[in-house]
């Protein structure tokens, strides 16, 4: 886009604005210092309040339904997974010419994962994959649906489009969009009708949700605004956009992933890559680069 912003119809956030919102519905905050935090998420802006919190605002519309979700699901999610999530400590409601409902958060700790610079790989895994678990086991009645957990087939219209956009475009010289179109129509192909049992999901396993410890392990997994319940093959995700070959098949075997469930995984993180590159290769430089990541990953690995 031109304006260099991710989406039509973004809406403007600064310091400025976070500062009179958080004074004017959080006084005890008040004089806390306000600095935007560098971020490859594309719905949310993130502002470090203070040294022990963190703001979070949507950008567009649609992000505000996930602020209502980590509001209400957030509390209870958390005892119930083996490393620490986002804790709410405060509900901001729309003012000063900011349509939206936001969040103020307890600072959490750690390093953004990032494919290609994983000090234990195998280990971080595991931790994935015990996170993974743990996430399917929760028996929260009410659950909203995942967002992208519904059958792979409501994917196929947007991702056919996209690998033409690729395609047509003549972007990224040198992958084969006729093998990523077979990849995603066998998985199609495949995907039982029914799918499988839905479970709880966190849906949105990218890179830049998990943050890891100074020994490279799994320190906390944040943005929650995709989670609900849906098909287990949508929690795979960091096999191809984060794991390195090896690390990926640890986390496959301390899953027990069953062939087609791993096919129709795969398809979902390529999906997702191919419909991401051409959207944001000029505005988000992060989320281009890993859906590069993923595509290659993906064609490596056949």
């Amino acid at each position: 886009m031109s304006s260099g912003q991710m989406h039509h119809g973004q809406h403007p956030v600064t310091e400025a604005l976070v500062a009179q919102l958080v004074a004017g519905q959080f006084p005890r905050w008040g004089g806390l210092g306000v600095s935007r935090l560098p971020s490859g998420g594309t719905v949310n802006a993130m502002y470090r309040l203070g040294d022990d919190m963190v703001v979070r605002l949507p950008l567009v519309e649609g992000g505000a339904g996930d602020v209502a979700m980590e509001q209400e699901w957030l509390p209870r999610l958390g005892a119930r997974l083996p490393v620490p999530v986002p804790e709410v400590l405060g509900a901001g409601a729309p003012g000063h010419g900011y349509p939206f409902p936001w969040s103020v958060y307890r600072w959490m700790p750690g390093q953004v994962a990032e494919a290609g610079a994983l000090s234990e790989p195998s280990l971080l895994a595991e931790d994935l994959a015990a996170f993974v678990v743990a996430m399917r086991g929760v028996a929260l009645p009410g659950a909203p649906a995942a967002h992208r957990g519904g059958p792979l087939s409501s994917l196929d219209a947007e991702t056919r489009a996209a690998i033409d956009a690729l395609r047509e475009g003549h972007f990224e010289e040198g992958f084969d969009y006729d093998v990523v179109a077979s990849v995603w129509e066998r998985a199609l192909r495949e995907q039982p009708d029914a799918g499988a049992a839905p479970v709880w999901l966190h849906a949105d396993l990218m890179p830049g949700n998990l943050l890891l410890d100074g020994d490279g392990r799994l320190a906390s997994v944040i943005d929650f605004g995709c989670a609900g319940v849906g098909d287990p093959a949508c929690d795979l995700f960091p096999a191809w956009n984060l794991l390195p070959a090896d690390a990926r098949q640890v986390f496959r075997d301390a899953l027990d992933v069953d062939d087609a469930t791993w096919r129709s995984g795969r398809a979902r993180t390529l999906s997702q890559a191919v419909i991401a590159l051409p959207y944001y290769r000029e505005t988000n430089p992060a989320m281009a680069r890993n859906a590069r990541h993923v595509i290659r990953a993906v064609l490596d690995e056949l």
